[in-house]
């Protein structure tokens, strides 16, 4: 059983506070590079409000902390280091630096709002908001924008989760199953639309 695995178990088994607390260490945790996939982690939590493990708005509030601390690690990381990181080995694996530059030309191009969408792109938030931290935003954007789109998603996957009910246990298996596919579909879809934005421009221009 891995990590990811062995720390869902726990949180099952717990009660209240204690489950609260884990919850916002895995978060955090996942700003010092945890091997934690946060999306299916929030999926789970949702889902033990059915079972009365924690209530939900206490959740969305442990979990708002929980993300904007996470993602504000991360910020800290691509602003305090950069690319210098990169020189790690280990670094250079999980976020190349061809990569980086094509992450800083997309906020470059957005500017800071570009954080609010930052927070619904699973896969690439990571690399994302290193791109944005390197790029020397100040820290008030990251937090004015990504703390503003946790409050929108959050309660929704909570609620979200809550709505469908027993069903919940399905849903995760499916992201656990799909996540592979979910990223390479989701830049498809950002290329797709990208062509598209730029075809019309050209139509449109004066020849």
């Amino acid at each position: 059983m891995g990590f990811m695995e062995s720390m869902l178990a726990m949180l099952q088994t717990l009660q209240g506070w204690p489950a609260y607390l884990l919850l916002f260490g895995l978060l955090l945790g996942s700003g010092f590079g945890l091997p934690v996939n946060e999306d299916i982690l929030l999926l789970v939590a949702a889902a033990l409000t059915l079972r009365g493990v924690m209530e939900p708005v206490p959740l969305v509030a442990v979990a708002w902390c929980g993300v904007l601390c996470a993602d504000g690690l991360i910020f800290h990381w691509g602003r305090r280091f950069g690319t210098q990181l990169l020189r790690h080995k280990l670094a250079s694996r999980a976020l190349p630096a061809a990569r980086l530059q094509s992450m800083e030309r997309a906020v470059q191009r957005w500017g800071p709002g570009f954080i609010f969408v930052v927070r619904f792109v699973p896969g690439l938030r990571t690399a994302l908001l290193f791109a944005a931290g390197s790029m020397k935003i100040p820290y008030r954007h990251l937090f004015v924008f990504d703390g503003a789109a946790a409050v929108v998603e959050l309660p929704l996957l909570v609620w979200g989760v809550r709505y469908v009910g027993g069903r919940w246990e399905e849903i995760v298996a499916a992201l656990q199953h799909w996540q592979g596919w979910l990223l390479p579909a989701l830049a498809a879809a950002v290329i797709a639309a990208a062509a598209a934005v730029w075809w019309r421009r050209r139509s449109r221009s004066p020849r």
